[in-house]
């Protein structure tokens, strides 16, 4: 005859399996509780520590800083510069531009300067005509001079082999002559700080035989 549960038994089985499920319900809440909690850190438990690493971060952000700026500074530094050289190559070109046309016009000044030279030949000439060309001479060399052009070349000047070519020399007894232009056999040019042509002269030199 098979077994039957009386009442009471039903009871207690259901007051036990209700404490099981209890009890489970329990062991997950903690498991999940376990779970969320969270471990204090070193730096919670010393705030020195904490303050520490922030200083040494805001040291690190210093320094990157300084470096960003420094780099932003040598940047802006090597574009000034880089500006300021193209700056003066663009002037260099503007004062030289002309250069070409200057050359070209030097052996006209030199047939002025030729005609001039001859003093006794020249003072024969009509007064009239003479002051004419005269006139156009100074406007050339006035236009010239205004874009730069210098004349080098003067008698009683010292010898410089950086604007003087000596072509002739002249004997003297003058010890403190040596060297000395005696005279201007062709003038000589400069534009702006260019040489263009230097001068040819014929200098003293000092012969103490002649003494």
């Amino acid at each position: 005859m098979p077994y039957t549960k009386n009442k009471d038994e039903s009871n207690v089985s259901q007051g036990n399996e209700e404490m099981i499920n209890e009890t489970l319900d329990n062991t997950k809440e903690d498991m999940y509780i376990d779970d969320l909690s969270f471990e204090e850190t070193e730096e919670e438990v010393n705030p020195a520590l904490l303050l520490k690493k922030i200083r040494d971060k805001l040291r690190v952000c210093e320094q990157e800083k300084k470096e960003y700026l420094l780099g932003w500074q040598r940047m802006r530094a090597d574009f000034a510069n880089a500006r300021k050289e193209e700056d003066a190559r663009q002037g260099e070109l503007v004062k030289f531009a002309s250069e070409g046309l200057v050359e070209d016009l030097l052996p006209i000044l030199d047939s002025f300067s030729m005609a001039f030279t001859n003093k006794e030949a020249w003072e024969k000439v009509d007064e009239n005509w003479r002051k004419g060309v005269e006139y156009i001479h100074t406007q050339i060399l006035s236009i010239l001079e205004s874009r730069g052009l210098i004349e080098i070349g003067t008698a009683g000047e010292k010898l410089d082999p950086r604007i003087h070519v000596a072509v002739e020399v002249e004997a003297t007894d003058d010890k403190e002559q040596e060297n000395i232009i005696s005279a201007v056999i062709q003038k000589g040019y400069r534009l702006h700080s260019k040489v263009i042509r230097p001068a040819r002269v014929k200098v003293f030199s000092y012969n103490k035989t002649i003494e």
